[in-house]
């Protein structure tokens, strides 16, 4: 009773399922919606990019444009890939869905694998970078940005949990907030550069810590594409548009493709113009704010728009994780228990797994940003690569008006985007990616085992060629230690089950067993009581060694045991304390037996 009055203070009443209605987005609230993700990258994209080229001097830094031009390229190429793949599957095409359809179940698995992993880097990558927009509008918080990462995280996890549905006005606020800021910062930065109004935030020449090689530079396109993650949402949530669906949600993945490029390179620009060198407690964003706003109103404005859309890109991930957990489990990948609906309509137990590994990351890398970024790409663009080529696939196998087009913009999609997994993957991979690179596998095959124990489990129970069960003969017995009221209620019970009831004592003590058989003969109900011997005082060998000894002299004959326990019940928890656990005992060894039912027989006490 207490649990249950404790998780409805905690997630909410239950809600039924009349009230499961997805609501239906314009093309302003669901950019607000599926944006959040991508967009939010800007604010720690550039940032990622600086801190590898900062390792070959000064005069590295001036390639962070170009390899920002690159990346956007990039990002336009993978834009117009995906606008195929939202007409082709107007029912929503996640890369599990594009990838399993078009290639077979392990490519589609393999997808799904980086789309999970993705989705909890995603809370802790978003997550970690708004606490550091937070710490740098507030640096006495720093040395607190793990618990402020653990505690969002919780605050999030419990929102899903009571059922925070996928509202305009909840998203579009902050969304568009950012949009705002970051403009007015981006535009100002740039009307001040073509005045000549720059003032560089360092004069300091950095000295070459390594030298400037290709592969440093491929490093720092590496961690620059992070700014790509997210592209895919609107692919995924193509139904939840008005209609026409698919026209609706193309129109939007060019306006995110759009505002994502220009304040992407509008940012990357403005670093390089105004020198700035990446430092540990303050982020490239709050720098290029504090420079052109200095610490006023607009600054903080800054700073909290950019903490809020990081936490709703990380609340996205809320939706995503446990939606495509549940599809994995329909299709016997994954728990059936992920498919399940908990009080308020939510995937409860994919929210609670996604949360918790989320918080893990942020502890075991210190809530630092730029350690998790190494392991975030990687996933994204597997999942990338494996859904432009299903859809080459799926476009060779359609041959509809126009297919060889469609075929050459998704296989140039799947191309560049299966380039840029392996440069991830290579560049990356002493810095974490090599931990992405293994649990894909990992998680392939574990889905792979879920999936054949249901298969094996399927056929077990399968009814098809089964001849009818054996013959039963059903016995049943009553384990006592004493006579009292709650062992009278269990042995009348069990008179009920089958004439051969009988009670089960193990003897420890020879005078203690003969004042038991005089109680028996008066309350026993004309149930026999069989003595068992116990040299050693254990009570638990005796008994099992009993009931081996019953199912095997019946033959052919299946013999079914049913335990009945009879248990007393203490009115506090406490007292639980002050007696011993043999039923708990005698439950634990039996779970696992053959023909083996155990049936307990509750007496409350009342005091």
């Amino acid at each position: 009773m207490e649990t249950s009055l404790l998780k409805r203070f905690v997630v909410g009443a239950p809600m039924p399922l009349s009230l499961a209605r997805h609501e239906r987005l314009s093309k302003k609230v669901a950019l607000a919606v599926f944006a959040s993700d991508a967009l939010s990258s800007t604010a720690y994209a550039t940032e990622e990019i600086l801190r590898v080229l900062v390792l070959a001097g000064s005069a590295a830094l001036g390639l962070a444009i170009w390899v920002a031009v690159a990346i956007a390229l990039l990002l336009i190429v993978v834009a117009i890939s995906y606008q195929q793949t939202i007409h082709a599957y107007p029912n929503g095409g996640g890369s599990y869905i594009v990838a399993r359809v078009n290639l077979g179940p392990t490519p589609g698995l393999v997808a799904a694998a980086s789309l999970m992993i993705d989705y909890v880097l995603t809370v802790a990558v978003s997550v970690a970078a708004g606490v550091a927009a937070i710490t740098s509008a507030f640096p006495a918080l720093f040395p607190y940005r793990v618990t402020l990462g653990v505690a969002c995280i919780a605050l999030i996890a419990f929102g899903n949990l009571r059922g925070v549905r996928e509202s305009g006005r909840i998203f579009a606020v902050p969304t568009y907030l950012f949009i705002f800021t970051f403009g007015a910062l981006v535009l100002t930065g740039l009307i001040r550069y073509a005045l000549g109004e720059v003032r560089p935030l360092t004069e300091t020449v950095l000295h070459p810590a390594t030298a400037l090689s290709g592969f440093l530079v491929l490093r720092a396109f590496a961690s620059g594409c992070t700014a790509m993650t997210g592209m895919e949402a609107i692919s995924n949530g193509v139904p939840a548009f008005k209609e026409p669906e698919a026209h609706n949600a193309a129109v939007t993945s060019r306006w995110m493709a759009g505002i994502l490029a220009v304040l992407f390179l509008g940012l990357t620009l403005l670093a390089q113009a105004y020198r700035v060198v990446p430092v540990e407690h303050e982020t490239v964003v709050s720098m290029l704010g504090r420079a052109l706003f200095g610490r006023g109103a607009f600054y903080y404005l800054i700073q909290a728009a950019t903490a809020l859309i990081l936490i709703l890109a990380a609340n996205t991930s809320f939706a995503g994780f446990p939606r495509l957990a549940s599809l994995l489990s329909q299709d016997r990948y994954a728990p059936r228990q992920f498919a399940k609906r908990g009080d308020r309509l939510v995937f409860s137990n994919g929210i609670v797994i996604l949360g918790a590994f989320a918080a893990l990351l942020v502890i075991a890398f210190r809530g630092d940003t730029h350690a998790l970024i190494p392991l975030y790409a990687v996933g994204v663009f597997i999942s990338f690569t494996l859904s432009q080529a299903g859809m080459v696939r799926h476009w060779h196998r359609e041959r509809g008006p126009g297919w060889r087009w469609r075929l050459l913009i998704n296989g140039t999609g799947a191309l560049l985007t299966g380039v840029v997994t392996l440069v991830i993957a290579v560049t990356k991979f002493t810095h974490g990616a090599w931990i992405v690179v293994l649990l894909v596998p990992i998680l392939v095959l574990m889905f792979q085992t879920v999936n054949r124990h249901y298969a094996l489990v399927a056929d077990q129970l399968s009814l098809e060629g089964y001849g009818g069960p054996p013959p039963i003969r059903h016995t049943v017995l009553v384990p006592i230690g004493d006579v009292h009221r709650g062992v009278v209620a269990a042995v009348q019970y069990a008179k009920l089950l089958s004439p051969e009831a009988k009670a089960v004592y193990v003897e420890t003590d020879p005078v203690a067993t003969r004042a038991l058989e005089e109680k028996w003969i008066k309350w026993g109900m004309g149930v026999p009581l069989v003595i068992l011997t116990s040299p050693y005082r254990s009570v638990l060998t005796p008994l099992l060694e009993y009931i081996d000894h019953l199912q095997e002299e019946q033959g052919e004959v299946r013999r079914v045991v049913t335990v009945v326990l009879p248990e007393f019940i203490p009115h506090r928890w406490w007292q639980h304390l002050l007696h011993n656990q043999t039923a708990l005992l005698i439950k634990g060894a039996l779970l696992f037996r053959k023909d083996v039912i155990v049936t307990d027989v509750p007496y409350h006490l009342a005091h």
